[in-house]
């Protein structure tokens, strides 16, 4: 059975549980938003969206959770 106030859990989620942006996790270029890799190892796993910082190998491959290894 589906309640009627389903969608206030879903905003709920949403906007308090669901944890949002840090100050580190973003920058602007050229009137874009660009993520960075500390966001991308926080978010756990690739979106496989090409991003500019992505910390995972291989790169852009959707939901590969595997980390680049630095070789430093």
């Amino acid at each position: 059975m589906r309640r009627n106030d389903d969608w206030i859990s879903e905003l709920h989620y949403k906007e308090y549980i669901k944890p949002k942006l840090q100050k580190n996790d973003f920058y602007w270029e050229n009137g874009k938003i660009v993520l960075t890799e500390t966001y991308h190892e926080r978010r756990g796993v690739c979106c496989g969206n090409g991003c500019k910082h992505c910390p995972f190998f291989p790169p852009h491959i959707k939901m590969n959770q595997r980390l680049r290894e630095d070789n430093s």
